[in-house]
């Protein structure tokens, strides 16, 4: 719960960019989460660190949900504050091969300035949905290239607010869809990217080709949280489950899709508890039947005990 001091700063510093018992069914990509306690939207770097002072001095819990994909949040939903920092979105470029980009940038938008502006690099990021500050924290990538080959720094707010030193490649922990080592409770808020000149029509077309691939082997017009396993090594969690024969399997509306069996669906009116049992069948199943145990690529977030049972 928040505190009604808390409560009373809060509405005082961000007016309705803050709402309280929010539903985040409307707020994840597999449509699936229930209330947050609060919801906040700063305006600006200054406004999301009075945010974060505010729940630091009343012990309010904090978590940044960017737009939602890549989690499964609890049917119970979320106490304390939940931050969308989709307002820093700014994109600009500081140097002939150097991108800084806010956290909340989602990935159309960086797209649409790399192709406008014939930047070259980043185009692996636009066959996977959210924010660059999801994208650093999964360590997002497709084959071979990822997110710590283009990072050059990225720039954090500790848990009060204040501005922690920047980080350079070298002092981040990635690896595989991972982020770790941050200081704890600190938010990212802008990270350098690394790209190189080209032409409009060079990153346009490379883009479309992505997309084309993506649309064909992805169930992108239902809602999905993208992969739900990690692919264990030298095997893709999506031929082990589709090997035991799970695809279109349910559980409630939770459907294992038919275009790839490494998403799971919500088919209409799925809760969390659906995805899990379905999560749980799939690693059963596939450990039962392969020996290989897999691990999820999806943040549970939440207590998500009830829909264990």
């Amino acid at each position: 719960m928040i505190p009604d001091d808390a409560r009373r700063s809060l509405v005082e510093q961000l007016g309705d960019r803050v709402a309280f018992d929010v539903p985040l069914s409307g707020h994840t990509s597999l449509r699936i989460g229930g209330p947050a306690d609060a919801m906040a939207t700063p305006a600006d770097r200054p406004e999301l660190a009075s945010v974060l002072a505010t729940c630091h001095a009343h012990n309010v819990p904090v978590r940044v949900l960017g737009s939602g994909f890549n989690v499964l949040v609890s049917d119970a939903g979320l106490r304390g504050m939940v931050l969308r920092l989709k307002k820093l979105r700014r994109v600009e470029q500081i140097a002939d091969d150097r991108l800084r980009i806010e956290a909340g940038a989602s990935h159309a938008t960086i797209t649409r300035y790399c192709v406008e502006h014939g930047l070259a690099g980043l185009e692996f990021g636009v066959g996977i949905p959210g924010t660059l500050g999801g994208w650093l924290a999964m360590n997002a990538g497709i084959g071979s290239r990822e997110m710590r080959d283009v990072v050059e720094r990225v720039e954090l707010l500790d848990r009060s607010g204040r501005d922690c030193p920047a980080l350079s490649r070298s002092d981040l922990d990635f690896r595989y869809r991972e982020l770790a080592g941050l200081p704890r409770g600190c938010v990212l808020v802008a990270a350098d990217l690394g790209v190189r000149t080209s032409t409009p029509t060079a990153v346009q077309t490379e883009i479309e080709g992505l997309l084309a691939r993506r649309q064909a082997t992805q169930p992108t017009h239902v809602p999905s949280c993208g992969s739900v396993f990690r692919n264990p090594p030298g095997d893709y969690a999506g031929r082990l489950i589709e090997s035991v024969g799970l695809k279109g399997e349910r559980e409630g509306a939770a459907e294992v899709s038919k275009l790839h069996a490494n998403f799971i669906v919500n088919s209409g009116g799925a809760t969390a508890g659906d995805v899990l049992r379905l999560i749980e069948r799939i690693r059963e199943t596939v450990a039962s039947e392969t020996g290989t145990r897999l691990e999820t690529e999806v943040q549970l977030i939440g207590d998500l005990t009830e829909g264990a049972r």
